[in-house]
C-alpha cells in the first residue's frame, strides 16, 4: 500500500568559493579548486531536483567527496590529516534548529554535513516514491534500498566521523549522537514497514507478520527515546510521529497475532489481543490528529486520512467481529482480563544499514597538486570567523502534494 513518512528540512548551506588568493601556485591546485567549486553547487543543485535518482545522486555526491578528501587526509594513506584540512570555514543549518548556522573551520565538518544532507535525499526519495499510486514492485524495492542506504550513510558518520570533529556538535543539532541516532533507527523502521506490506500482500503466516510488525513499533519507540531528552519546540512533532507509528505498529502486532491465537483455537484470547488492537489503535489515531496540531520542522498533513491508516481500522474491526462470532457460535471461551504478551521475535525481513563508505580520494590529487597549496602565503587575516548569529537561506524544497491513495499494495 502506499505510505505515509515525516520528513524533517534538508540542510542548507553557506557558498564557499573555494578561492585561495596566494595560497594556490599552480594550474593542478587552481583547477581543483573549480572543481570543487561546481561539483559541490551541482550537488546541492540535485538536493531538489525531482528528476534526480539514486545513480544520479551517487554519482555527484562521489565527484565532490573525492575532491574534498584531499583537503582531509594525507595522500599517502597514513593517518596523517592534510594540511589543508583548516584552511576553509563551512556553515551549515541543522534540520530542527531553524536557520542560524553551526560554523566550523573544518573540511572533516563539511564531509559530514553534506554526507547527512545526502542521507535525507534518499530518505525524500524514498517518501515520494512510496507515496505513488500503483507503485510497482522494483519501485517498492528501491524504497527499501534508499532506507537502508541512507541508514547505513548516517550510521557511517556517528562511527567514523564525527568522533574526529575537534569541535564536538552542540545540544539539539544535528551531528549529536542522539539526533543521528533517531535518523538511523527511523529509516530502518520504515525500510520494515515495506517488507510489512509485501509480507500481507502476498499473505505470509500471521505470526511472522505480527512478529515484523512488533519489532518495527519497538525500533519506532527506541527512535522516540532517542529524542526524548531534546527540547520540545523542535523536536515535538517528531516525536508525535515516532510514538503514532509505534503505536501504529503495536495494533498491527495485536491484530495479525490475534489470526495466529484463533487459527490455534484459542478464540478468547484472539478477542483480547484484538481488543488491544483496537486500544492502539485508537491511540494512533488521537496522535495523528495531535500530529497535525503540532508545530515544528515536518510537513503539515492529516496522517488519519490517509489509506494506509483507514485500512488498518478496517481489517482490526473486522477481525475482532469474527473472533467474537466464533466464539458465540462455536468455542464459548472466556475472554482474559489482561492483554496477551508480545515475545514475538522476526526471524526473516529485519532490515540492517547497507554498509557506507565515503570514496577514496580523486586521481586528480597528486603529492604535486598538494605543493602547488602554499600555506606560508595564506592572508593574516584569513581564519577569521564569521558571526554565529548569520544566516543561511533556508533550502527550497520542491512542493510534493500527496497523490491520490488508490489503497494499491506494494507490491
Amino acid at each position: 500500500m502506499t505510505h505515509w513518512f515525516h520528513r524533517n528540512p534538508l540542510k542548507a548551506t553557506a557558498p564557499v568559493s573555494f578561492n585561495y588568493y596566494g595560497v594556490v601556485t599552480g594550474p593542478a591546485a587552481s583547477k581543483i579548486c573549480s572543481d570543487l567549486r561546481s561539483s559541490r553547487a551541482r550537488l546541492l543543485e540535485l538536493f531538489t531536483d525531482l528528476s534526480c535518482n539514486p545513480e544520479m545522486m551517487k554519482n555527484a555526491a562521489d565527484s565532490y567527496f573525492s575532491l574534498l578528501q584531499g583537503f582531509i587526509n594525507s595522500l599517502d594513506e597514513s593517518t596523517q590529516e592534510s594540511k589543508l584540512r583548516y584552511i576553509q570555514n563551512f556553515k551549515w543549518t541543522d534540520t530542527l534548529q531553524g536557520q542560524v548556522p553551526s560554523a566550523q573551520q573544518d573540511a572533516v565538518f563539511e564531509l559530514i554535513s553534506m554526507g547527512f544532507n545526502v542521507a535525507l535525499w534518499y530518505t525524500k526519495y524514498a517518501s515520494r516514491l512510496a507515496g505513488k499510486e500503483n507503485i510497482t514492485e522494483d519501485e517498492a524495492k528501491e524504497v527499501h534500498r534508499s532506507l537502508k542506504i541512507a541508514a547505513g550513510i548516517f550510521k557511517h558518520l556517528k562511527e567514523s566521523h564525527i568522533p574526529k570533529l575537534i569541535t564536538p556538535a552542540e545540544k539539539g543539532r544535528d551531528l549529536e549522537a542522539r539526533l543521528i541516532e533517531a535518523y538511523i533507527i527511523q529509516c530502518q523502521a520504515e525500510a520494515q514497514e515495506v517488507t510489512i506490506a509485501r509480507a500481507i500482500e502476498l499473505k505470509h503466516a500471521p505470526g511472522l507478520i505480527a512478529a515484523l510488525a512488533y519489532e518495527t513499533a519497538n525500533f519506532y519507540q527506541k527512535a522516540d527515546h532517542a529524542l526524548s531528552s531534546l527540547e520540545p519546540a523542535y523536536s515535538a512533532k517528531w516525536r508525535k510521529y515516532l510514538h503514532l507509528k509505534m503505536c501504529f505498529y503495536t495494533a498491527y502486532a495485536y491484530c495479525y497475532h490475534g489470526q495466529t491465537l484463533l487459527a490455534s483455537d484459542k478464540c478468547g484470547e484472539a478477542i483480547r489481543s484484538l481488543q488491544e488492537a483496537e486500544k492502539f489503535y485508537a491511540k494512533a489515531e488521537a496522535l495523528c490528529k495531535e500530529y497535525g496540531e503540532t508545530k515544528g520542522p515536518g510537513p503539515t498533513v492529516k496522517p488519519s486520512g490517509h489509506l494506509f491508516f483507514r485500512k488498518l481500522g478496517n481489517l482490526v474491526k473486522n477481525t475482532l467481529e469474527k473472533c467474537q462470532r466464533e466464539n458465540g457460535f462455536i468455542y464459548f471461551q472466556k475472554v482474559p482480563t489482561e492483554a496477551p504478551q508480545l515475545e514475538l521475535k522476526a526471524n526473516y525481513g529485519l532490515v540492517e544499514p547497507v554498509p557506507f563508505e565515503f570514496p577514496p580520494p580523486s586521481a586528480h590529487w597528486t603529492p604535486e597538486t598538494l605543493a602547488a597549496f602554499d600555506l606560508t602565503k595564506r592572508p593574516k587575516d584569513d581564519s577569521a570567523k564569521p558571526k554565529p548569529e548569520e544566516v543561511v537561506k533556508p533550502v527550497k524544497e520542491p512542493d510534493i502534494k500527496p497523490q491520490k491513495d488508490t489503497g494499491c499494495y506494494i507490491s
